[in-house]
């Protein structure tokens, strides 16, 4: 592409070939070779980067912090719009916990800036995700549970269309596009900058439980008991890591709770220790940034494969298969994320993320490379996959309309595909989860029809 043709373009425009297009055009997990990458400080340098996309049918990929596991963030032969420069938190009024966020913004210093307010929001796990992709498509955090998720807390989002229009989506003003954003991910729009209503939360109590091996499905139960039975304070995440040919791994619980009473808090996470034969734990109190993990980019060519399901109700069936796949092929890290509490109490069509029955999201990542082959992954899903209803699409390495399909209830579907074809009717952003304009819904992978 000859400079020339960027002349229309603002911002930090990035060619091959200059000093930086080299670490600009990787993420976290995949590398490409775009056209162009527009860093953009502003609604205006992506409403001209839209623009000019459209205008030189280039495939168009929207960057907030580049750690989604399917690749959104980059592309070969196109353009990447890179928000990273929108990066501002601003707490507008601390009172009210009205906070506004730049969809380029890390956890890390959103979190920080709240903390000093006395403020937080359920924010993932990884303290350099960006904002903006996690927010579009959930944001399932340690305060889940007593918060429900980051998009929960969404009052409002500047969005740059398909046609480079910026547009203010609330309740009161363009409500369907602000109902679709909150977990239909950046199908409708670029979305620049996010309002929200943060709460109150000092520090917590976060650490883990660790129990043995031969407890494994036993103490699964026992935690799901403990998600029916306890209160909304306690956000718990249950992690089985793979034996890779070696003895069975403890058992994992994992906590965070708000120690503003810490004697009530110490009481509400007690009962884990009752789950199995403790061998191990470990509980600290921290200001909540510092539950956030650091995590170093993964080797070069590493790619993990990162399939999930949200489970409507987590019978013995579903612990007993999940443990024995992931236990035969010995390379699979297994996770149950509890959900309940605040998650659960969002009608299940107030906003794009439904499924707010579920009471646990069930995880599942190869971690040899691919060495073992695609097939006994495969085989896993085959056997757990009917167990589930739906997937969080920020959780997933592939992107098919199976896969988006399995996202979202037919009703859901439905009505995004309709909002698509409102705000982008030639499907300019498909690099995503892509619910085609107006689309019947294809059949979903490994998904229970029944169930609807």
């Amino acid at each position: 592409m000859h400079t020339t043709t960027t002349t229309s373009l603002t911002g930090e425009v990035v060619r091959p070939g200059d000093e930086s297009y080299d670490r600009l055009r990787r993420t976290f997990v995949h590398e490409g070779e775009p056209a162009v990458i527009v860093r953009c400080h502003d609604g205006d340098d992506v409403r001209r980067a839209i623009r000019f996309a459209r205008t030189h049918d280039l495939v168009l990929s929207v960057r907030s912090g580049g750690h989604n596991g399917a690749g959104f963030g980059t592309n070969t032969g196109g353009m990447v719009i890179d928000l990273g420069p929108i990066d501002a938190v601003e707490v507008v009024d601390a009172e009210r916990g009205l906070v506004r966020l730049g969809a380029g913004a890390r956890w890390r210093e959103a979190a920080a800036t709240l903390a000093a307010h006395g403020l937080a929001l359920s924010s993932g796990d990884t303290a350099s995700v960006g904002v903006g992709g996690l927010m579009l498509g959930g944001g399932i955090g340690w305060l889940v549970r007593r918060h429900g998720l980051a998009l929960d807390a969404l009052v409002a989002a500047e969005v740059v269309t398909a046609d480079g229009e910026i547009v203010r989506a609330g309740a009161d003003e363009q409500p369907e596009l602000f109902w679709a954003i909150r977990g239909g991910g950046g199908n409708f729009g670029v979305v620049t900058t996010f309002e929200v209503i943060a709460y109150p939360v000092g520090d917590v109590l976060f650490g883990s439980v660790w129990y043995a091996a031969e407890e494994a499905a036993a103490v699964l139960r026992g935690w799901r008991d403990f998600l029916r039975t306890g209160g909304d304070e306690v956000t718990t995440i249950a992690r089985v890591a793979p034996s890779f040919g070696g003895p069975r791994q403890p058992v994992e619980i994992a906590f965070c709770v708000p120690a503003g009473d810490e004697d009530a808090a110490r009481a509400a996470i007690a009962p884990l220790r009752r789950l199995g034969t403790v061998v191990e734990e470990k509980v600290t109190r921290r200001p909540y940034p510092q539950v956030l993990e650091e995590v170093e980019d993964l080797p070069p060519g590493f790619c993990p494969a990162v399939r999930n399901g949200l489970v409507p109700a987590l019978t013995d069936r579903l612990v007993d298969v999940a443990l024995a796949r992931t236990g035969e092929i010995g390379t699979v890290y297994l996770e149950l994320r509890g959900l309940g509490g605040a998650f659960g109490r969002v009608a299940e069509d107030a906003t794009a993320f439904a499924h707010r029955d579920s009471e646990a999201m069930l995880l599942t990542v190869q971690l040899d490379s691919g060495e073992t082959g695609e097939a006994p992954f495969a085989e896993l899903w085959r056997a757990v996959g009917p167990m589930t209803r739906g997937a969080y699409g920020n959780f997933l390495t592939t992107a098919t309309p199976e896969d988006a399909a399995t996202m979202y209830p037919q009703d859901t579907y439905r009505r995004l595909a309709a909002v698509k074809a409102a705000y982008d009717p030639t499907n300019l952003f498909s690099h995503n989860h892509n619910v085609p304009p107006r689309a019947p819904r294809p059949a979903a992978a490994g998904y229970d029809s029944a169930a609807e």
